[in-house]
């Protein structure tokens, strides 16, 4: 049955994608940010999630809820599939995220999603993205907006973790806010490679926010430190890690 299941929630998916993306670009541009966010993404990502917990049954449980800022910050969070995505895009309102500028490109979703301000940066020039990050992301903070960045840069698969950029941890001292760590072991259910999908619970750990004891680079460092142990260690005790889990990552950001 579960062979069926996997083509069945793709069929699904791809079918709510264009559905979506063609209502969305008829009615998102009449609605004002918040609103738009909560019709284009919210509703979309959510039907995603739901779409995996019944069909395919990759459940999710939450720890440390009660660590989430009331004011927005900077999120870092684990990358190791696509699931993260759909989830934190559905459960942090509004969001902003930090993306490569051609997946605007596609047709439907990139078209769709263009129209909710996100930072898509050209990776193939580090100085311009993070220049871009730090203006846009500004921006986006001080209209109480979320912003999330998978600080690995690209997703890593189960066993490993990838160097953090400092993109991230550089915004939220600038900007006088904490960051918001998040780890799961999402990779084991829905891994970063094929199409292959396992039923499961994942677990999505809310770390406490780190906030930056001082200002410069050296703060950023030492914030951008901090953030990579507790994913790390956060990540041994879900029984996601190898013994020698750091990787190079793609991480330019």
């Amino acid at each position: 049955m579960q062979s069926l299941r996997i083509p069945i929630f793709y069929l699904l998916l791809s079918l709510s994608t264009v559905i979506w993306c063609l209502i969305s670009l008829l009615v998102a541009v009449f609605l004002p940010f918040r609103a738009r966010y909560r019709f284009v993404v919210q509703t979309w990502c959510r039907c995603a999630v739901w779409l995996a917990w019944h069909i395919i049954g990759i459940r999710y449980e939450l720890h440390g809820v009660e660590n989430i800022p009331q004011r927005p910050c900077v999120i870092l969070a684990k990358h190791q599939s696509t699931w993260e995505t759909f989830f934190l895009s559905a459960y942090f309102e509004p969001l902003s995220q930090v993306l490569k500028r051609e997946l605007l490109r596609i047709p439907f979703f990139g078209w769709a999603i263009a129209l909710l301000k996100p930072i898509a940066i050209d990776r193939s020039n580090p100085k311009a993205a993070l220049k871009q990050l730090a203006e846009q992301g500004r921006k986006r903070l001080e209209q109480g907006v979320w912003v999330l960045i998978f600080p690995e840069g690209t997703r890593v698969p189960v066993g490993e973790i990838g160097k953090f950029s400092r993109g991230g941890t550089a915004l939220a001292v600038n900007a006088g806010l904490p960051v918001l760590p998040i780890a799961h072991d999402a990779g084991r259910y829905w891994p970063k490679d094929g199409w292959s999908k396992t039923p499961g619970t994942i677990r999505v750990i809310f770390g406490p926010p780190l906030q930056a004891e001082a200002e410069g680079p050296r703060a950023i460092a030492d914030l951008n430190e901090r953030a990579f142990a507790w994913v790390e260690q956060t990540q041994r005790q879900l029984g996601v890690l190898s013994d020698d889990p750091v990787v190079d990552g793609a991480a330019k950001v």
